[in-house]
């Protein structure tokens, strides 16, 4: 049928007849010659065998059978339009999708900073963020799930597959709540600690791993009483319901504990800092990124540069 071979100049035609009422507006919207819009026009009609437009002294008004066609044309030439302009923000950084992952000091302190500053810039750019364990980002950045991560590396040797990019160092903290009967005591030891009822990561996780070795080195078991979690909502919950002793790092600390948030929590200062492995910049060799995943990770390095 002769209406499924119109191309998109014809449909631009219709469509900006309708809403100019004038062939010569419309032509110009449409970067032609009035001459050639009425001989398109006209070819249009032939074709079809009916009116689509009433010539009047004034300009010119859809017939009913325009209008079927003019409903149609005009969210086609939208289509084509929302397709090219997309398509040339993807192509200048400023369209596209990117997928990265980050620890929760990494999202925090970096991702989350440059993801902003390059939505500014880039409104059009569909983000995922999937903020995880180093285990789960691990995996998914080994399965293509990401452009690239802030993770940890453990003691994997990820060199061949991987450019990495140190990031940031984190020390361990111990937050409670502004009650709780060792906030304000001074320095303490994990010693003085070690009947509390605490929160902390699960078996395997860098944070955790940091204070056990912590523990060891005073000579003294983990804690027993203890609530496993990583999530940060779970962990403000706990603090705000009992005397429990959080583990968290610096950035989660600064989240809570500063504006708009200012929570109602205190970091307990111990004897002798407690040092966590820090956490890398991880891209994949052997994958292309797209011009906006690569916009991001610029911004990424710059503020890993900063720090």
């Amino acid at each position: 049928m002769y209406l499924r071979s119109l191309r998109p100049v014809q449909l631009r035609l219709l469509a900006s007849l309708a809403q100019l009422g004038k062939l010569r507006l419309a032509a110009d919207a449409c970067g032609m010659t009035t001459p050639a819009a009425s001989r398109m026009l006209n070819e249009i009609e032939t074709q079809l065998e009916t009116e689509l437009f009433e010539r009047r002294p004034k300009g010119m008004v859809v017939t009913p059978a325009g209008e079927v066609l003019v409903r149609h044309a005009a969210k086609l030439v939208h289509d084509i339009d929302q397709m090219a302009a997309e398509f040339d923000a993807h192509l200048a950084g400023k369209g596209g999708a990117v997928r990265v992952g980050a620890v929760t000091g990494g999202a925090l302190a970096i991702m989350i900073p440059a993801i902003l500053e390059m939505k500014r810039t880039a409104p059009l750019v569909d983000v995922s963020l999937d903020v995880s364990s180093t285990a789960q980002l691990m995996h998914g950045l080994e399965r293509g799930e990401f452009d690239f991560t802030l993770s940890r590396v453990g003691s994997n040797d990820y060199s061949r597959d991987f450019d990495i990019i140190p990031a940031q160092t984190e020390s361990v903290l111990l937050m409670v709540r502004r009650g709780h009967r060792f906030a304000g005591a001074g320095p303490v030891t994990l010693a003085d600690l070690k009947d509390e009822l605490w929160t902390m990561q699960d078996r395997g996780a860098p944070i955790r791993h940091a204070l056990e070795i912590a523990f060891h080195d005073e000579g003294i078991d983990l804690p027993e009483n203890l609530i496993k979690t990583a999530s940060v909502v779970a962990i403000m919950a706990l603090l705000r319901d009992s005397d429990v002793i959080a583990v968290i790092t610096q950035e989660v600390a600064d989240l809570l504990l500063s504006p708009p948030y200012s929570a109602d929590l205190v970091l307990l200062e111990t004897k002798k800092p407690i040092a966590i492995e820090p956490y890398y910049v991880l891209c994949p060799r052997d994958r292309m990124m797209s011009r906006a995943a690569r916009d991001l990770l610029d911004r990424v390095r710059a503020r890993v540069g900063q720090g």
